[in-house]
């Protein structure tokens, strides 16, 4: 599938939109353990992650502004209309997202695009995402022995994200230029949308793939690694049926049960979901 950001700036106005709607199939979209618009947990609803994707998404494209500043002005804006933390992950992997599609360059391959944000965030940049994450107050934050989130940082975010990245998927993906969204995300999606012309079921499909693939980040902060194991050979199971079947539906019932099960006993698989709607999102912007 081409990749059409080519030769011009993409419009603020065309990425906002883009990050509006992956925000959307994050809820549209069955993903056991997480909000959507058919099951409401841990305390949230559909309708507060569309508040605040809403609010997020025109901060996310301030082309006057560092990624970080960007990240940090978001995820002020979601926790306000959202009085909660709905959506961090998701922030976090868009800001590169969107200052890649609105670059100034005459690269035409996203992920290069990206790569090129990476390289250029500095130390200003840490600090912007260190007063974000501290904001957002998300759950299962521990002490490190460098860069620690309650001290100042030192080092260019990228390196930053380097000494995280062996814990947390999200930082693995600024370390490692998006690996796990252009090698793994994006041609699941493709082909699970390829056959079923379904961006929903697809959705799901790549959300069940991530699950399988790695331990969820968010899962063992919050419930250690036993817990996050457990949950990955369901979803291994599910993944394998989900994969082999003719029509997804004939999965709904257990991909329910799944979902009911794991919010009984308080478990959100979120960085999963946050891998999923980022590989969503590079989709989209790779059609504008």
């Amino acid at each position: 599938m081409p990749n059409r950001i080519g030769l011009r700036t993409v419009k603020s106005a065309e990425v906002r939109e883009a990050i509006r709607c992956a925000c959307r199939f994050d809820v549209i979209a069955m993903k056991p353990g997480n909000v959507s618009i058919d099951s409401p947990g841990h305390g949230m609803t559909a309708h507060d992650f569309l508040l605040s994707a809403a609010a997020v998404a025109p901060l996310l494209v301030q082309t006057d502004k560092t990624v970080g500043e960007c990240v940090f002005d978001a995820t002020r804006a979601s926790i306000a209309v959202a009085n909660c933390n709905t959506n961090l992950g998701i922030i976090l992997l868009a800001g590169p997202f969107a200052s890649a599609a609105t670059l100034e360059s005459g690269e035409c391959d996203l992920r290069r695009r990206v790569a090129r944000v990476l390289e250029q965030l500095s130390v200003a940049d840490s600090k912007w995402i260190f007063s974000a994450i501290r904001h957002a107050i998300p759950a299962g934050l521990g002490r490190v022995a460098e860069q620690d989130l309650h001290t100042e940082p030192t080092l260019a975010l990228k390196e930053v994200m380097r000494l995280s990245a062996r814990h947390d998927r999200i930082a693995y993906q600024y370390a490692n230029d998006y690996e796990d969204i252009f090698e793994f995300g994006l041609p699941l999606l493709r082909e699970y949308c390829g056959r079923w012309e379904s961006l929903v079921s697809a959705s799901v499909g790549v959300y069940l793939g991530m699950l399988s693939r790695y331990l969820d980040s968010h899962v063992v902060r919050k419930h250690g690694t036993q817990r996050a194991q457990e949950i990955r050979a369901v979803a291994r199971t599910l993944e394998s049926d989900f994969k082999a079947c003719e029509n997804p539906a004939t999965l709904t019932d257990r991909l329910t049960r799944f979902d009911r099960e794991l919010k009984e006993i308080g478990v959100n698989p979120g960085t999963s979901a946050d891998l999923t709607v980022a590989t969503v999102l590079a989709m989209l912007l790779q059609h504008l």
